[in-house]
């Protein structure tokens, strides 16, 4: 997947030590977003990556929004955000899940997803997993079928795949 303009936009994502808290490395995706030229090479490398079949791009709030629906324009494909509390009139299902630091939730909107449906579950940032695995599951119980993963940065370290669901394909632009 490599070529020069994907790897300029990589170069770009910015390291920030202690944030949110000390000892945190957080990856900064904010100038690949900002620079248009890198915006697509990461969008065109994500969609290149996705499997053939794959009818919906089903984002996570907040960064995952952004490339998800970046991915969806360009591949022709439909696009579900899920949510986090309290933001969605209408809710088809949720999920509380266990953080390394607490629990969130995220809803699924109602009448978004079809069952049969083969998606791709779309974040900024792969790290512990549990934030994709409860998406997974939220697509399963929808009846749909989340066929791939794609996010940009892998957090290596952290084994998030282990938690992923069996058989989908991961792509990660960066793995670090």
């Amino acid at each position: 997947m490599a070529n020069a303009s994907l790897d300029r936009a990589l170069g770009l994502v910015r390291e920030v030590p202690d944030f949110p808290e000390p000892g945190v490395l957080f990856r900064d995706l904010s100038p690949v977003l900002a620079d248009a030229d890198a915006f697509r090479a990461v969008t065109d490398a994500l969609v290149a990556a996705l499997p053939p079949g794959i009818d919906t791009v089903v984002a996570i709030e907040a960064r995952g929004f952004l490339f998800g629906a970046a991915m969806a324009v360009t591949a022709g494909l439909g696009l579900v955000a899920v949510r986090k509390p309290g933001k969605l009139p209408a809710v088809a299902d949720r999920v509380t899940y266990a953080l390394e630091y607490g629990t969130a939730t995220l809803e699924l909107p109602a009448d978004t997803l079809a069952p049969g449906a083969r998606v791709v579950v779309v974040d900024d940032v792969l790290a512990t997993g549990g934030t994709v695995e409860a998406t997974a599951g939220l697509v399963a119980r929808a009846g749909a079928h989340t066929d791939a993963v794609a996010v940009v940065i892998e957090l290596a370290g952290l084994n998030g795949r282990s938690r992923l669901p069996g058989g989908a394909p991961v792509t990660a632009l960066l793995t670090v």
